[in-house]
């Protein structure tokens, strides 16, 4: 049991090796056909025509990330720990909507915030290692090229939940007719454009708009950022390794031990 612990572990919390960097490349793409499903049944037509499709493949996926769960609960020695760390937050409110559908149908649609999951993506690229290096401009211009491509993400995944929301706050009748057309009006408004063809009727969608808006100027600013400034910090070569005690990440490389807790890697 202890050897099949360790060999799960291995597979499922760490890229360094083959199988570990196969397993989140797997798990990326089918957190982004999910959450494209769920996207597509959103909009009517494509329901009408496709709807059962869609929903017998919501719960493949959601029976397939409830197994990987439990694997990552089982791959613990002291499981509370993983299950209130951020990605065990995450994981479980990845499926819980299509559990709670079954009670309060169109809860389903928050299963968008699967798109989170993806920032498990950070140890297959070993990013931090490229946030740390770049002494000199071009080093730093490769980084760079890296941290806008993580920012993109990051804008889509911003601009994915809050359309999302807004599409359960305001609905069809105030012009929110699908989770596509919500994402395009966030886009609109985190940018700044503000067409004026979509917009909120209800308080709380006025509010959530607000928030958008004002986080739209702080986005603005940081490609340039990145772009334009150099980077100094020291070159620091980074392991994908996830401690078994605390769930820790970013261990050096050579690093026998937890930088957290102390206890062996």
């Amino acid at each position: 049991m202890k050897e099949l612990r360790q060999k799960l572990y291995e597979i499922i919390f760490e890229a360094d090796t083959p199988a570990g960097k196969l397993f989140d490349v797997v798990l990326i793409i089918s957190i982004l056909l999910s959450v494209l499903a769920v996207m597509l049944d959103s909009v009517s037509s494509i329901r009408v025509r496709h709807g059962d499709l869609l929903y017998a493949v919501e719960w493949f996926f959601t029976i397939l990330f409830t197994i990987e769960y439990l694997l990552r609960i089982f791959c613990f020695r002291r499981p509370a720990v993983y299950m209130k760390s951020f990605f065990g937050v995450i994981d479980l409110l990845s499926i819980l909507p299509t559990y709670l559908n079954v009670l309060m149908p169109g809860s389903r649609y928050l299963l968008v915030i699967r798109v989170l999951r993806i920032l498990r993506v950070f140890r297959v690229l070993k990013l931090a290692r490229y946030v740390k290096e770049a002494n000199h401009l071009m080093q730093a211009l490769r980084a760079s090229r890296r941290k806008i491509t993580v920012f993109l993400f990051v804008v889509l995944t911003l601009v994915i939940v809050f359309g999302s929301l807004m599409y359960l706050i305001e609905g069809e009748k105030n012009g929110f007719t699908s989770i596509p057309r919500s994402v395009y009006w966030a886009v609109v408004t985190l940018t700044t454009v503000g067409y004026g063809d979509i917009s909120p009727q209800t308080g709380i969608g006025q509010f959530l708009a607000a928030i958008i808006m004002v986080l739209g100027y702080g986005i603005i600013a940081v490609p340039t950022g990145i772009v334009t400034v150099e980077m100094s910090r020291v070159n620091q070569k980074i392991t994908t390794k996830v401690c078994q005690e605390c769930s820790a990440e970013g261990h050096d490389f050579d690093a026998d031990y937890c930088k957290a807790c102390g206890e062996k890697l």
